[in-house]
């Protein structure tokens, strides 16, 4: 048995937000039954790298989900699909505001018919507010909510985070707030309309650092430079240094035991000023990176298990595979049998003896969960023939 067992979720959403969401909660026990258009679906199957007939990424966000098609914007797609929601226990939508209610799928609609549904609704902005009905992605939100100022060094223009930071925030905010909904429905019986923003669960994880930059009398403030914070490169003793083959090695000795370690390790003279940010900075980072320099990446991951000081090698994905601590987490497991080696990622809340089940063809499923909602078959060819749905 796993937590959510008993907990079916009908998700409408696409790319990586919402996706990741609901694959937290397929891999917790939940069924999750993914809407599709008849038309391209979801579009992050046709996009690059491609392996097993998607994109690679699909794979690990959509494994152990079943796919319907729907064709909402038809008057029978939209009457079957309000019927199927009948046993769901979440709606998971991810439109801008009021795509729905233009489809006549308000939630209040939704809701005063099932007063037990939960609906989250994952957007950029958020369902009230000037901007809640602005395109945008990922980089946008970090932007709008005041990280990405903070990103990069203090000569040159922000730098762009290497993955979706803003996306996967969304996805998670969305699982805790679906999580609590449920709690909260054993006691009153009633569900909710759960509205997550993206713009606004990406900035709690730069609290110390929007914390400090609105401390003064009016949110004036002590922030220093981009680049220059204790966390942001401001200390050379927490940063990313090239070893003598090339290989990344960070240093994050931010407190002083670690850092008195690391010197005593390596001949670094330790003036007590390596822990405060600086002019004094720039002379020590010079230091370190001529000591990094001296040592291959294979001879700093030697010194990393003798030496408890915070230290460690940057691992390239392909790195991960045969990595001995990422092996006994199981942070990657491998599909058989998609036409090529797929591999997924584990998350933290993922019980290691969870099967990685296929992601689902386009379509792959739609009769069997019509036919488990009470859809005859009549029906259901009815359906087929006149386009509201389709098949894969």
């Amino acid at each position: 048995m796993t937590p959510l067992d008993d907990v079916r979720v009908l998700d409408l959403t696409r790319l990586i937000p919402g996706p990741f969401a609901t694959v937290v909660l397929r891999d917790l026990g939940a069924q999750v039954d993914k809407v599709e258009d008849g038309g391209a679906g979801d579009y992050l199957r046709q996009l690059p790298p491609q392996q097993g007939g998607a994109n690679a990424g699909f794979h690990s966000l959509n494994r152990g989900k079943r796919s319907v098609v729907i064709n909402l914007k038809t008057p029978a797609g939209k009457a079957a699909f309000e019927r199927l929601l009948a046993r769901y226990d979440v709606l998971f939508e991810q439109f801008r505001p009021g795509v729905l209610a233009r489809l006549g799928l308000s939630h209040q609609r939704l809701r005063q018919r099932y007063p037990r549904l939960i609906i989250c609704a994952l957007t950029g902005y958020g369902q009230h507010g000037p901007l809640r009905d602005r395109a945008g992605h990922d980089l946008n939100y970090l932007a709008r909510a005041g990280l990405l100022a903070l990103q990069g060094p203090a000569d040159g223009p922000p730098q762009v985070p290497a993955f979706q930071l803003a996306d996967v925030s969304g996805g998670m905010w969305s699982v805790i707030a679906i999580l609590a909904a449920l709690r909260e429905r054993t006691r009153s019986g009633q569900g909710r309309v759960c509205d997550v923003a993206m713009a606004d669960g990406v900035a709690g994880f730069a609290t110390l650092s929007l914390s400090a930059a609105l401390a003064g009398a009016g949110g004036a403030g002590t922030q220093p430079p981009r680049g220059e914070e204790v966390l942001t490169g401001g200390i050379a003793p927490y940063g990313c240094y090239l070893a003598k083959d090339g290989v990344p090695v960070t240093i994050a000795a931010l407190e002083p035991k670690f850092w008195a370690r690391f010197c005593a390790a390596t001949e670094v003279v330790d003036d007590g000023r390596a822990l405060l940010p600086g002019a004094h900075q720039r002379a020590l980072r010079q230091r370190l990176a001529e000591v990094f320099a001296a040592r291959t990446g294979a001879e700093w991951e030697a010194f990393a298990a003798r030496h408890d000081c915070c230290v460690q090698p940057a691992l390239t994905p392909q790195q991960l595979l045969h990595d001995a601590h990422a092996q006994a987490r199981q942070q990657l497991r491998v599909e058989a049998g998609a036409g090529a080696a797929v591999y997924h990622w584990r998350t933290p809340v993922t019980p290691p003896e969870r099967s990685c089940a296929p992601a689902p063809r386009q379509g792959q499923h739609t009769r069997e969960v019509f036919a488990e909602a009470g859809f005859s078959t009549q029906e259901i060819d009815a359906l087929l023939q006149a386009g509201a749905i389709a098949t894969g």
